[in-house]
C-alpha cells in the first residue's frame, strides 16, 4: 500500500492543478512517487483536453519581441478571454515570443516550451494551441518594428514589419497602420484568386442591377475591384483611412514583409 500524507496530496494538487481525488489516485498508482504521480496526472489531463480540439478557440493573446535587427511574433489561442487575460497565459505567450526571438521559430517545439503549453491546456481545460509563430531578421539599414496593442492586460493585435529604404520610425508608423487597418496581403498576387473572382462576379451583378449602360459595366467593375483591393492590400490602403496611401507615404521605400496576428481573426 502506497504511503503518503494529506500534505503530499495538497502539494501535488498545488503543483498540477488536479483535483483532490485525482491526486490521491495518482499517488496511489505511483506508490507515493510525487514525480511519477505528476506525470500520470499530466498524461490523463492531455488525454482529456485532446477531446476539446474541435472547440472554437478564437480568443487568446499575442506577444511580440525585438532585439536589434530581429523581431518575433507569437499567438497563443484559447477558447475564452477569461483564460487569455490570466497572468499565467500572458506570461507564457511572452515567454514563447522571447524564445522565438532568441532561438528561431522552432524554439516553440522545445521540450520545455511544449510542456508549458500542454500544462496550460490541462490547467485551463480549454482548446489552447499555438497560432502564428513568426521571426524576421532585418537586413542592415532597413526599418524594423514589433508592435502589440494591449487591452485588458493582454496583447490583442500584434504586428512585425520590415521596410527597405525607411527608418525604424517609419516602420513603426506603418505597423500602427497595420494594427488599425488589418491588411490581408502585401500584393494583389497574394489574394486568393477565388476570392477575387467572387468579388468580381458580385460587382458585375450589382452594376447590372443598378441599370448602368452595358458598355460601361467593365470599367465600373474594374473601378470597384480596385477599391476592393485597396481595402486589403497593404501598400494600396489609405494610411490610417486617409487619402494618402501607404505606398505614397513610403515614397521610394518598400515593405519587404509583414506579419500580423489579432484576436478574433
Amino acid at each position: 500500500m502506497a504511503e503518503f500524507t494529506a500534505q503530499d496530496v495538497k502539494a501535488l494538487r498545488d503543483a498540477t492543478g488536479a483535483g483532490m481525488m485525482d491526486s490521491k489516485k495518482a499517488l496511489t498508482e505511483s506508490d507515493g512517487d510525487m514525480d511519477r504521480a505528476a506525470q500520470i496526472l499530466r498524461e490523463k489531463g492531455l488525454s482529456k483536453v485532446a477531446a476539446l480540439e474541435d472547440r472554437d478557440n478564437s480568443q487568446g493573446a499575442v506577444a511580440v519581441a525585438r532585439d536589434g535587427n530581429a523581431v518575433a511574433l507569437v499567438e497563443l489561442k484559447s477558447e475564452t478571454d477569461f483564460s487569455a487575460k490570466a497572468d499565467d497565459f500572458v506570461s507564457l505567450v511572452q515567454r514563447l515570443a522571447d524564445a522565438v526571438l532568441a532561438d528561431g521559430e522552432s524554439a516553440v517545439e522545445s521540450a520545455e516550451l511544449a510542456k508549458a503549453v500542454d500544462d496550460i491546456k490541462i490547467s485551463k481545460k480549454e482548446n489552447i494551441e499555438l497560432g502564428q509563430v513568426v521571426r524576421f531578421e532585418g537586413a542592415e539599414g532597413n526599418g524594423l518594428d514589433a508592435y502589440a496593442h494591449v487591452q485588458d492586460g493582454r496583447g490583442t493585435n500584434g504586428v512585425i514589419i520590415e521596410i527597405e529604404g525607411a527608418d525604424d520610425e517609419t516602420a513603426h508608423e506603418i505597423a500602427l497602420h497595420c494594427a488599425f487597418a488589418k491588411p490581408d496581403a502585401l500584393s494583389r498576387d497574394e489574394i486568393d484568386p477565388a476570392l477575387v473572382e467572387k468579388a468580381r462576379e458580385g460587382f458585375v451583378a450589382l452594376t447590372i442591377k443598378e441599370g448602368k449602360p452595358e458598355q460601361a459595366v467593365p470599367k465600373i467593375v474594374e473601378g470597384r475591384l480596385n477599391s476592393w483591393y485597396g481595402e486589403r492590400v497593404l501598400p494600396e490602403q489609405g494610411l490610417f483611412g486617409d487619402k494618402q496611401t501607404v505606398a505614397e507615404r513610403l515614397g521610394d521605400g518598400r515593405i519587404v514583409r509583414f506579419a500580423q496576428a489579432y484576436i478574433g481573426a
